[in-house]
């Protein structure tokens, strides 16, 4: 190398190294300067954050809501609503693998980090960010303490901010087993519980000292997703997340492979009876919506001691949901409800549909459907109070009332029929005339006094049940014919107590009186028997008396079955939510044998016995009655009405513009205890 060689590489050396100082007095300045910035930001930051930090000193205060819970009549629990908190735990009582299977998933590095764990965040925003959404979060075990206790579930920087601040006082001032023993008994599990203790007596019956691992595993993979991973909800989603579970413990090293894999198939837990029983979820809603009219709103915790039979919702549930899915397709039917009470209104059961998950809409309580031929009970009703019986005849023909000519099933008409015969075949021109001449205001009346509080149009087709009422409404109207003629009033609840025991509400009273009279209760027994023997309902034939009316409303939109026993009265509807017609399915039919198979199964062990019949008594009229419109039958015609055998006299009254009136010149016709020529016609009717 010459001399001017190296005169020039020194030359050009010294700009650079130059060029190198410059740059790093540069960046150490404007480091310096970013620093300070970043610091007063940060200081700024968690001035901010620490404002209105919550205090800490409630830290051992529990916010929580009163909770509701419903039992059963044989004491068990139906549902619970609101918080509910079990026993304190300490960390030493637990199984050794309950808090690592919490800690395996939630917090792997809970014992090494300091409140934060920094590493677990980079690798959460990594993966966020790669995957686009979010993914994954880095919060500890300590940030979710200090969130669940102090903060709102609110999304904010400046929440977040708070929780990084409360996590590090945690940290400071509580030892890690006391900071994760603070987090499981505080947690939220899902279905209202909160806590490891309450979560395991919820679904699996037992304290969470007895957890299984199986059972240990599932509770920590609720954490995630509480009510999506507990098993009330699905218990094939909450199983999948345990086996998750255990191998995540595998990987933390707390348990082998082998162990894992017998606890996945060795110990898997059958939900509690509790759980699993989760029945009654419609009549629970039901109830729960009544009980702050009786006690008001209560911040107590309240227990509500109801008529729920479980056996007879269990036995609700299973026939009704068996023959829609067996049946119901095919007939394109989707929907189903049923009620069952005691003749006095205690429900027994009730089913709002199909599916409690797939929808809450209570179709038994909620849901205002035509209720077709099964409202003629009121027709028919109003029809003996006035006088006539059973045995009365009427022409079974076309009849037109303006332009309106209501038909019969098939467009089939039978003649010269008595009334038995015009129930049990649920014949429409009958019922149409009967109502005409008893009078629309009668049939009206008789229907509220029976408990049909939803209004009723004041026209001809009344007769063929086109104005909308309720399951509920109807079965209770329906009880009334099992209680004597004395009216019913529906209840769930026979008391309420505080969880101290003391008591709110109990139950007295027995209804509203008398509001049918004994004789036309007596008949209409009759003619209800009629049906289920040889008529429209005989499918619904069980091992003692059985009474009852089918009904089907126009393009067999709606299917109707009420049957009553000397021990329980039953309601049943089927149809679809949106009003389409159905495939021919009639009262007779999907109805009825819901109604045969629920009876004979509850019933099964109960000894047959008939209805007692009501011997007397004055007719009141309910509560919301106008008196106007009650019939005066405490004095009917000497010589009851008989209908003349043609409808000429009908047509003229309605054409001249009045209600019809009967002929009280005519003789009632006796009725008769042998079986009748028309119940060998081949044809019965499917109404």
């Amino acid at each position: 190398m010459t001399a001017n060689d190296s005169g020039q590489n020194g030359n050009s050396a010294r700009p650079r190294r130059k060029w190198r100082r410059r740059l790093a007095i540069f960046t150490l300045k404007w480091g310096l300067v970013a620093s300070i910035w970043g610091g007063f930001i940060t200081l700024i930051f968690v001035a901010w954050c620490a404002y209105d930090l919550p205090d800490v000193s409630k830290l051992n205060e529990i916010k929580r809501r009163a909770s509701v819970s419903l039992v059963a009549g044989d004491g068990s629990l139906i549902a619970s609503y609101g918080d509910l908190y079990g026993s304190a735990v300490a960390l030493r009582d637990l199984p050794a693998y309950l808090p690592q299977a919490v800690i395996a998933t939630e917090d792997r590095r809970f014992y090494s980090h300091f409140g934060l764990d920094l590493k677990g965040l980079a690798r959460a925003v990594y993966v966020n960010l790669t995957q686009g959404r979010l993914v994954q979060g880095g919060s500890t075990i300590s940030q979710q303490l200090a969130k669940n206790i102090f903060l709102t579930p609110e999304r904010s920087i400046h929440r977040k901010g708070q929780e990084v601040l409360l996590a590090l006082w945690l940290e400071r001032n509580f030892t890690k087993d006391q900071i994760l023993e603070l987090y499981l008994n505080r947690v939220y599990f899902g279905a209202g519980t909160y806590g490891i203790d309450a979560a395991s007596r919820k679904y699996f019956g037992h304290p969470a000292a007895e957890a299984s691992m199986f059972e240990s595993a599932m509770l920590a993979g609720m954490l995630k997703a509480p009510s999506r991973y507990n098993p009330l909800n699905d218990k094939s989603l909450a199983r999948d997340r345990a086996t998750l579970v255990l191998q995540n413990m595998v990987a933390a090293d707390f348990i082998d492979q082998d162990v894992a894999d017998a606890a996945a198939t060795m110990t898997a837990p059958s939900v509690s009876a509790e759980a699993k029983g989760q029945i009654g979820q419609f009549y629970a809603d039901w109830v729960l919506d009544q009980v702050s009219s009786y006690v008001g709103f209560s911040d107590q915790d309240l227990v509500v001691d109801t008529t729920l039979d479980p056996a007879q919702q269990r036995a609700a549930e299973q026939h009704l949901a068996k023959t829609m899915a067996e049946l119901g397709p095919k007939l394109n039917a989707s929907q189903a409800a049923l009620v069952a009470m005691t003749p006095d209104g205690a429900v027994k059961a009730m089913v709002g549909g199909v599916s409690y998950r797939a929808s809450q809409f209570n179709r038994a309580t909620q849901a205002l459907r035509q209720p077709g031929s099964a409202f003629k009970t009121f027709v028919f009703l109003a029809a003996f109070e006035a006088g006539y019986g059973p045995g009365n005849m009427f022409t079974d023909g076309p009849i037109r009332i303006g332009k309106w000519q209501p038909g019969n099933y098939n467009d089939k008409f039978y003649g010269e029929v008595n009334l038995r015969e015009a129930f049990a075949r649920s014949l429409n021109s009958v019922a149409v005339q009967l109502s005409e001449q008893v009078g629309r205001k009668n049939v009206i009346a008789a229907a509220q006094r029976l408990g049909i509080t939803t209004p009723i149009g004041n026209d001809a087709s009344i007769a063929l049940g086109t104005s909308e009422t309720t399951l509920l409404e109807m079965t209770t109207a329906y009880a009334v014919f099992a209680n004597q003629g004395k009216g019913v009033w529906p209840y769930a609840i026979n008391r309420i107590t505080t969880r101290g025991g003391d008591v709110l509400y109990e139950r007295s009273g027995s209804g509203p009186g008398r509001v049918a009279s004994a004789d036309a209760t007596n008949e209409m027994l009759d003619v209800m028997a009629s049906v289920v023997d040889w008529g429209t309902g005989k499918k619904a034939k069980i091992d003692r008396p059985a009474y009852g009316k089918t009904g089907t409303s126009q393009n067999f939109r709606d299917a109707w079955f009420v049957g009553l026993t000397a021990d329980l009265v039953t309601g049943v509807w089927v149809g679809n939510d949106n009003g389409a017609a159905m495939d021919k399915v009639t009262g007779g039919s999907l109805p009825v044998v819901i109604w045969h198979d629920f009876m004979s199964d509850v019933l099964a062990n109960v000894p047959p016995r008939d209805i007692p019949r009501p011997t007397g008594g004055a007719l009141v009229a309910s509560a919301g009655t106008p008196v106007d419109l009650v019939p005066e039958i405490a004095q009917p015609a000497a010589q009851p009405p008989e209908p003349e055998s043609g409808i000429g006299s009908l047509l003229d009254a309605i054409l001249g513009g009045g209600e019809a009136t009967p002929d009280t010149g005519s003789k009632k016709a006796a009725p008769t205890d042998k079986k009748p020529y028309y119940q060998q016609r081949e044809d019965q009717g499917r109404d």
